[in-house]
């Protein structure tokens, strides 16, 4: 007989506190539905079965111990649960592409793991309740990786989130202890407080005619996309559809979205210049000052967009160069119409990402800046053997184990996004798309980095949906594994994780 080392009914009762709570925002589009007079039943189920389930799995009996491998049990059920409970309604509504279960699933995945990539093509199809359910599940994806990478990813994540800064309030955060709680109110006042920041200015512009078609409704989506860094945008043109005042004002909230949160709480407590003592920000402030301007640079000299003026190409690259490395998606240009140079250096921001311990995904700049200054430790060793020289961050030193987490991680990361392009190229010359190597690269990247869109079919402007079903289910597991740093999920498949 096999005895099961992981306590599953710890990670079940967790589960259901989830589930339960994930009636409340589900509250918002209702009452959406009500005040326009659309259906209520695609948002009344999934309350119920959310509510039913939560408070079923929470009346299991087991001690409140959370260990690491319930921990990692309960991190990669959460996620699944919710992406597959988020699509629901949007089967439920039955409208435009969206009615089918693999196109529902895809769609509600992309939003809780902030990815942003859609199959939507129609959306005037879809009523206003359905399209701020997309919004909320990538701000709810947002906050939610936030509060688990803090409180639980910490611990768990590989050479990532571990290095985010600990002091003050945050110290205890790597001991799964009742403190988590105390942090997790603390991320949601922040999170709510930027977000509800970013919904005024935009609102504002509205209200005083600058962005005329900028009005409530948008400028709540738009907020909790940006501060999310997710992307979804209930208009076919995204952010595009604005006055360029609502596009700049975007910008700075999609930065800060992707700037660690620790960091954001001690400068608004008055400790203006911890941002700059951090390495990794400095490194993040470098990399977007400076591809926005090499972007720039490439947007003057691309023959097709001389009638540009200053403002509007420096508005054009650096929107999208932020967009793009901080992983929001958002889109105010076509550019697929972009030089071959301009669009592979935003293929090459979809690696990077923003902060650990931000609502950002893809790699992450805090693994890029040790994997460098690894290399350039190596280079100095490879001449004086001799020489002791640790990698430090910040000037604190990483520990050897760490390095090697990161490098293990950056590589698993590199291979899948491999397999995965292999995978969309194949099925994609079986089901007759017709793919360029191009754009299935970008696909696959933008799928598993959770970026978005990405270039020819499922550029900014279109949509995932002419890919086969097969391939959006594998996209669809490609954003789930991608979000959750990949370990909590792939971990579940090991024997030893179950028996040893």
């Amino acid at each position: 007989m096999v005895t099961l080392r992981v306590n599953w009914r710890v990670s079940l009762r967790l589960l259901g506190g989830v589930l339960k709570w994930l009636a409340l925002p589900l509250a918002a589009p209702l009452v959406l539905a009500v005040i326009d007079g659309d259906p209520i039943a695609p948002f009344l189920v999934p309350i119920v079965i959310t509510l039913a389930a939560g408070l079923g799995l929470e009346r299991l009996e087991t001690d409140k111990q959370l260990y690491t491998r319930e921990a990692y049990l309960m991190v990669a059920l959460s996620w699944l649960c919710v992406g597959l409970i988020g699509a629901v309604p949007f089967v439920l509504a039955g409208n435009g592409g969206l009615a089918t279960p693999i196109n529902a699933v895809f769609e509600s995945m992309s939003g809780i793991t902030t990815t942003g990539a859609t199959v939507i093509d129609d959306f005037a199809a879809h009523p206003r309740s359905i399209l701020l359910w997309r919004q909320v599940i990538q701000w709810l994806g947002g906050l939610g990786i936030l509060v688990l990478a803090i409180s639980i990813l910490s611990q768990l994540a590989v050479g990532g989130a571990q290095l985010m800064e600990t002091e003050s309030q945050t110290q205890d955060v790597h001991k799964l202890t009742p403190r988590i709680s105390e942090t997790a109110r603390l991320i949601w006042w922040l999170y709510a407080g930027i977000t509800l920041l970013a919904a005024g200015g935009l609102f504002a512009l509205g209200r005083a005619g600058i962005a005329p078609n900028m009005d409530l409704f948008n400028a709540v989506s738009h907020a909790m996309t940006a501060v999310a860094t997710a992307g979804f945008s209930p208009q076919p043109d995204s952010v595009g559809a604005f006055a360029p005042a609502a596009q700049w004002l975007i910008v700075p909230f999609m930065f800060v979205g992707a700037t660690n949160f620790i960091l954001i709480y001690f400068f608004i407590k008055g400790d203006w210049g911890r941002p700059l003592r951090n390495e990794e920000f400095r490194f993040y402030f470098g990399l977007v000052v400076g591809a926005s301007i090499l972007m720039a640079m490439l947007l003057i000299t691309d023959p097709d967009l001389t009638t540009a003026g200053l403002e509007e190409t420096a508005r054009l690259a650096t929107f999208q160069v932020v967009s793009l490395l901080t992983t929001t998606g958002f889109a105010t240009v076509d550019f697929n119409a972009w030089s071959p140079a301009a669009k592979h250096l935003l293929f090459a921001c979809m690696f990077l990402g923003g902060m650990a311990g931000s609502t950002t995904c893809s790699i992450k700049l805090l693994r890029w800046l040790i994997v460098i200054k690894s290399l350039r430790r190596d280079l100095f060793t490879t001449i004086h053997p001799e020489a002791v020289r640790p990698v430090r961050l910040s000037g604190s030193a990483v520990d050897e184990e760490t390095i090697q987490d990161v490098f293990s991680y950056t590589m698993l990361s590199l291979v899948i996004f491999a397999l995965a392009t292999i995978f969309v190229v194949v099925d994609g010359a079986r089901s007759g798309l017709g793919l360029s190597e191009f754009e299935a690269v970008s696909a696959a990247a933008a799928t598993f980095l959770n970026i978005g869109p990405a270039f020819g079919i499922a550029g900014p402007f279109n949509s995932y949906g002419p890919f086969s079903d097969l391939t959006k289910v594998v996209m669809t597991l490609l954003m789930y594994v991608g979000r959750i740093e990949i370990v909590p999920v792939l971990v579940l498949f090991t024997p030893s994780f179950w028996r040893s």
